[in-house]
């Protein structure tokens, strides 16, 4: 994991990403790319009051330039004041900084904020995107869009205080015999390889459990020290259940997006819902 993308949009949750990002770069000796994506006022503006008089689009426009500009300034504000208190280089292209320590760079686009971050996404080894505080809708498309459309992983960073253990934590999966769970321990494997343990978790359905045990035979081939832990519902709610007993067990929770159908239900309500909200721990997903 070399290259990050950090989506940076002018909100609380941007300083949240980089620090997690940090985090990981200092383990990879990673790059991080902070993208904000500009709003195109223009368009917007003539989308949104197509069919009015010239003096209301001209208003709109003036409106929408200032509201972009102040977000690319907070955003901004806040990259440069954390690279100056964790001495982290800036640096645009690959060269010796990035040998020694991680390096991050500032990049500003202007268009459509989810299509852009996947477009940046899909060249990226992985993302970090943290919720926004009130749990704004654009936020939300920006975290489908990463996930959905990008064949990239992502990384939602937990609540406010708490710190992921990438080196010599425990990590927790959320195993279901999928495909996209699979890619999910396929793409966290970096990570996986410095835990100190990793638990592979199942709720009580019949087709995860031998699977279960054979992933962690799986994993020790890799020289790693894994376990199964198999979760009883007993009427709960399944993933309440799988979170709570991650919280207690690990400091980051790997698990599989599901189908497009499903994932909005999968990542922006139900189970991740709460994921958003007030996850109790960074989760690693992959679709």
């Amino acid at each position: 994991m070399r290259s990050l993308l950090v989506p940076v949009t002018g909100t609380e949750a941007d300083l949240t990403a980089l620090t997690r990002a940090l985090e990981i770069a200092r383990d990879f000796l990673a790059h991080i790319d902070a993208l904000h994506v500009r709003l195109d006022a223009v368009h917007v503006a003539v989308k949104t009051a197509s069919g009015q008089g010239g003096p209301l689009v001209e208003h709109l426009i003036q409106q929408l330039e200032q509201d972009a500009h102040e977000r690319e300034t907070r955003a901004r504000r806040t990259f440069e004041d954390f690279c100056n208190r964790e001495n982290v280089p800036r640096v645009d292209m690959p060269g010796s900084e990035q040998a020694v320590s991680p390096s991050a760079q500032w990049h500003v686009e202007t268009g459509d904020e989810p299509g852009t971050v996947a477009s940046h996404g899909m060249l990226a080894d992985l993302i970090v995107c943290a919720r926004s505080p009130d749990n704004h809708f654009t936020t939300r498309l920006i975290l489908e869009s990463a996930l959905l459309n990008t064949g990239r992983p992502l990384l939602i960073p937990g609540a406010v205080g708490t710190a992921p253990e990438f080196g010599g934590g425990t990590v927790a999966i959320a195993w279901k015999p999928t495909p996209q769970a699979a890619r999910a321990v396929t793409a966290a494997m970096p990570i996986l390889a410095r835990a100190k343990d990793v638990v592979v978790m199942t709720v009580e359905e019949e087709d995860s459990l031998g699977t279960a045990d054979r992933l962690v035979q799986n994993l020790a081939w890799h020289g790693l020290r894994a376990s199964t832990e198999r979760l009883p519902l007993k009427g709960r709610d399944p993933a309440k259940t799988l979170l709570d007993a991650a919280e207690k067990k690990a400091s980051l929770l790997v698990m599989g997006g599901y189908g497009h159908s499903r994932i909005r239900e999968w990542v922006f309500g139900g189970f991740t819902q709460q994921v958003l909200a007030d996850a109790p721990l960074p989760v690693f997903m992959a679709h």
